[in-house]
């Protein structure tokens, strides 16, 4: 039996003090210190989950399983 997560939000990462941003829901939380952190963070959770990184354009990134 084969189980794949498929379009599924994997992780959120945002940068600390955005924590109204992401109120709520399921998925782990990151937070980082600044914006280079914050790409560093969801570059590397998207390698290591296989998803993609989509950054909402407010200090969030979204990873997700395609």
């Amino acid at each position: 039996m084969d189980v794949n997560l498929t379009n599924n939000i994997l992780a959120i990462v945002t940068l600390k003090g955005d924590e109204a941003k992401v109120d709520g829901g399921y998925a782990p939380v990151f937070y980082a210190e600044d914006e280079e952190e914050l790409e560093y963070i969801a570059m590397i959770l998207s390698r290591l989950t296989f998803s993609m990184a989509h950054n909402l354009g407010n200090g969030v990134y979204i990873l997700v399983k395609h």
